[in-house]
C-alpha cells in the first residue's frame, strides 16, 4: 500500500563507545549502516581483519561441532523447514559470552576427536587394501620379503596369465644344464595374474631372473615381512581395535549433545561479532571520535537518536537525501497484501516517490491463481494444511512465512472458485455417488455459477474480461503517477487517450457478430452506444496519433511516430488474449481430475473397488494438485509481471539490509 519514508541519520561519538553503539545498533536491527559517503584525509579506519578472521573461524569451529552432533547425536526435528530459528533471551546469550572459553575448549575436543575418527577410518582402509592385496598369498608360509638364504635365492612375484607348476618350472631352467635345481610352487592363478615362487641356487640367480622375466615376472608392489596369513590376522585385529577406538570418539562426541543448544548460541555469537568487527573495519575515526551514518524507518529515528544521546552520549543529526543517494526499499502493508510481497520483490522493488502496487497486485494475483487451480477440494486442502504449518511454527523464517500466508489466500481463492464452477476432487461426489450408491440423477453437486467444460466459451468471455480490468488498472496506476508528476498534457495524451480508444474499440466488437461466432454469445446494446463507441475510438486515436510524439518539432515526425504508438493495439489485443490461460489451466484441473476418478471407478462398486478407488483417488489427485498448483503460481506470475507491470511498473529500488546479528541458529528475543 505504501512505501516507508526513510530518514538519514548521522551519528558521531566518542571512539572509546564505538563497539558499544555498534553493539546496540546490531541487537536493535533496524538501521542500516554504511561509512560510504564519509570523506575526509585526516581520518583513518582500523585494521580489523584478523580479529575478523578469528570470529570468523571460531563460528565455523562451532558449525563443524554442530554438523557432527547431528550425525552422531541425532535431535528430534522441530518444525523442520517451517520450524524457524530457535528463540533464546538476551540473558542466554550474555551467559555464552561469559562462558565462552569453555565451550571453545570444548569445540578443540570434539573436533580433535573428529580428526581421530578420520586418522582410525584411513587406517582401516589402509589395512583392508592391504588385506586384499594378500588374499592370493595365503598359501605362502614365509615372509613375502623373502630373498633367499646364504646357498639360495628366492623370487617371490606374479606373471600376468595363467600357470602351473610344470610350465613355471619349464620357463625358469631354460638353458639352465642338468641336472636343474629349481624349485617352483603356484599359490593362486587367474585368468590376468598367477601368484608364484621360485627359488634356486645362488649361481643360477641371474639366469632364472632373466627367464622369469621373459614371461612378465614382477614383485609384488607391498613387500610384508610377515607370513601373509599371520599378517593377515594382525591387520584384523588392528581393524577392529580401530573400530572400537572410532565408536568410542563417537561416543564421547555424542556426550556434549546437551550443550547443542548452548554450541548454536555461541556460533551465532561469534558469527555477529565477525559481522561486527567487518564493519568496525569501515569507520572513519580520529583519535577520539568516530562517524557513521545510516537509513532508517522515519517512525523509528527519534527512539534510535534518544537511545544513542542518551546512553553513549554520541551526537545524532537527521540528514537530507542527497542527490546521489539511493533511498533503501522497506515496503508496509496489511496482513493480506504483505503475502504477496515476495512476489513483488522477486521482480524488482518500486522507488521513493513512486507507487507500491503490492495491495492491488495481491487481489488480482489471489483471483487468478484461484481460476486457474479452481478445486474446492484443493482449495480446502491447501488453506488448512497453510493455516496448521502457520499456527504451529509461529517464529518461522519471515520469506517463508509470507510465502505459506499466500498460498493461503489462494487456497480460500480456489475453495471459492471451485465451488462456482462445481469442482471438488474433480466430479468425485458424483463419482462416488454413482460407483458406490447407486446414484442415476443428474449430479449431486452442481455449480453456483455455471461448469466450465460445459461451456469453456463463456468462461474465456470472462477471463478476457478480467483481463481487460487488469490492464485497465494498471494504465489507472500509471495515470496516477503521471498526475502526481503534474504532467497533465501527458495524462490526456498517454492515459485518457488510450482508455477513449481501447473502450471504443471493445464497445464496437462485442456485438459484433465476429465476436458473436467466437463467443457462442450475442451481445445488444441500447442505440447511443455506436455511435459513442465510434466517437471514443476516433477521438482517442486522433489525439494518440498527434500527442503522442508531442516532443518532437517535426509534424511529420510525430505523426509517425504517433501511428506507430496506435500499432501497440495489438500489444493490447495480445495481453487480453494471455489472459485465456485462466480458462486453459482451469479446465486442465477439471479434466485430469475427472479423468483420476475415472480410473478410480473401474474397478467397480465392491470392497476391492473401494480399495483401489481410495488408493488411485490419493495418489492421483495429490500429482494434479502439486502439478497444477505449480502451473497455476507459474503463470499468476507472468500475469502480474508480463501484463499488469508492462503497464506502469518500473522497478530499481534497492532492499533495506539493516546492520543485525548474524543469525543462522538462533533468534534474540528481547524488549526494544
Amino acid at each position: 500500500m505504501a512505501i516507508v519514508k526513510m530518514q538519514k541519520l548521522s551519528i558521531c561519538a566518542n571512539k572509546k563507545n564505538r563497539k558499544a553503539i555498534l553493539e546496540a545498533l546490531q541487537n536493535l536491527g533496524i538501521v542500516e549502516v554504511f561509512t560510504d559517503g564519509i570523506e575526509d584525509d585526516e581520518l583513518h579506519k582500523t585494521d580489523t581483519s584478523s580479529a575478523r578472521a578469528k570470529y570468523e573461524k571460531r563460528a565455523e569451529s562451532y558449525d563443524r561441532v554442530l554438523k557432527l552432533l547431528s550425525i552422531y547425536a541425532p535431535e528430534k526435528s522441530k518444525g523442520g523447514l517451517f520450524g524457524g530459528l530457535e528463540q533464546v533471551s538476551r540473558d542466554e546469550v550474555v551467559r555464552i559470552a561469559r562462558n565462552r572459553r569453555k565451550l571453545n575448549e570444548d569445540t578443540v575436543e570434539i573436533l580433535r576427536d573428529e580428526k581421530e575418527i578420520s586418522e582410525c577410518m584411513g587406517m582401516i582402509v589402509k589395512d583392508r587394501n592391504l588385506i586384499e592385496s594378500l588374499v592370493p598369498w595365503q598359501k605362502l608360509d614365509v615372509p613375502m620379503n623373502t630373498t633367499g638364504t646364504k646357498l639360495s635365492q628366492v623370487f617371490i612375484g606374479t606373471v600376468p596369465h595363467s600357470a602351473t607348476n610344470e610350465t613355471l618350472f619349464a620357463a625358469a631352467a631354460k638353458d639352465l644344464p642338468e641336472p636343474v635345481a629349481i624349485s617352483t610352487e603356484v599359490f593362486s592363478a587367474a585368468n590376468e595374474q598367477t601368484c608364484v615362487s621360485v627359488v634356486c641356487l645362488k649361481k643360477d640367480a641371474a639366469k632364472v631372473e632373466e627367464n622369469l622375466r621373459a614371461i612378465g615376472f614382477a614383485r609384488p608392489s607391498q613387500l610384508t615381512d610377515g607370513i601373509p596369513s599371520a599378517t593377515t590376522i594382525e591387520l584384523e585385529k588392528d581393524i577392529e581395535e580401530q573400530e572400537k577406538r572410532i565408536e568410542s570418539l563417537k561416543a564421547d562426541i555424542a556426550s556434549y549433545s546437551g550443550k547443542r543448544g548452548d554450541y548454536r548460541i555461541a556460533a551465532d555469537y561469534y558469527r555477529s561479532r565477525a559481522q561486527k568487527y567487518k564493519l568496525l573495519g569501515t569507520i572513519p575515526q580520529s583519535q577520539s571520535a568516530f562517524f557513521v551514518e545510516g537509513w532508517i524507518p522515519e517512525d523509528k529515528a527519534d527512539r534510535v537518536a534518544k537511545l544513542l544521546t542518551e546512553e553513549y552520549g554520541a551526537v545524532v543529526e537527521k540528514e537530507e537525501v542527497r542527490e546521489d543517494e539511493t533511498e533503501p526499499t522497506v515496503l508496509r502493508n496489511n496482513r493480506f497484501s504483505q503475502a504477496a510481497e515476495g512476489v513483488l520483490a522477486s521482480y524488482g522493488l518500486p522507488q521513493h516517490g513512486h507507487v507500491d502496487p503490492t495491495f492491488i497486485m495481491s487481489i488480482f494475483y489471489v483471483i487468478f491463481f484461484g481460476m486457474m487451480l479452481s478445486d474446492a477440494g484443493y482449495g480446502i486442502v491447501m488453506f488448512v494444511a497453510c493455516a496448521i504449518l502457520l499456527k504451529k511454527n509461529p517464529h518461522m523464517a519471515a520469506g517463508t512465512k509470507k510465502m505459506l500466508q499466500l498460498f493461503f489466500w489462494c487456497g480460500i481463492s480456489t475453495t471459492f472458485w471451485g465451488i462456482m464452477y462445481g469442482g471438488f476432487f474433480g466430479d468425485a461426489i458424483n463419482t462416488i455417488a454413482t460407483t458406490f450408491f447407486g446414484y442415476t440423477g443428474d449430479g449431486v453437486l452442481k455449480a453456483v455459477w455455471f461448469e466450465p467444460l460445459a461451456d469453456p466459451m463463456r468462461l474465456l468471455v470472462w477471463c478476457m474480461l478480467f483481463g481487460v480490468i487488469h490492464l485497465f488498472v494498471g494504465l489507472g496506476i500509471k495515470g496516477y503517477e503521471v498526475l502526481k508528476s503534474g504532467d497533465i498534457v501527458g495524462f490526456i495524451s498517454d492515459i485518457l487517450a488510450w482508455y477513449a480508444f481501447l473502450m471504443g474499440l471493445i464497445l464496437m466488437l462485442v456485438p459484433s457478430d465476429l465476436f458473436a461466432s467466437i463467443a457462442g454469445m450475442e451481445f445488444h446494446f441500447p442505440a447511443f452506444v455506436g455511435p459513442l463507441a465510434k466517437g471514443l475510438a476516433i477521438g482517442g486515436l486522433i489525439v494518440i496519433l498527434l500527442m503522442s510524439g508531442r516532443r518532437r518539432k517535426n509534424w511529420a515526425l510525430r505523426i509517425a511516430l504517433g501511428a506507430y504508438d496506435i500499432y501497440g493495439v495489438t500489444g493490447w489485443l495480445s495481453d487480453v488474449l494471455s489472459y485465456s490461460r485462466l480458462l486453459a489451466l482451469g479446465l486442465a484441473t477439471g479434466v485430469i481430475g475427472n479423468v483420476i476418478n475415472m480410473m478410480a471407478s473401474m474397478f467397480g462398486g465392491g470392497v476391492i473397488g473401494a480399495i483401489l478407488f481410495i488408493v488411485i483417488f490419493l495418489l492421483g489427485h495429490t500429482l494434479n494438485i502439486g502439478i497444477n498448483a505449480l502451473g497455476a503460481y507459474v503463470h499468476t506470475n507472468r500475469l502480474q509481471y508480463v501484463e499488469f507491470f508492462g503497464k506502469f511498473y518500473e522497478a530499481g529500488g534497492r532492499p533495506f539490509i539493516p546492520f543485525q546479528n548474524a543469525n543462522k541458529y538462533v533468534e534474540v528475543k528481547e524488549e526494544r
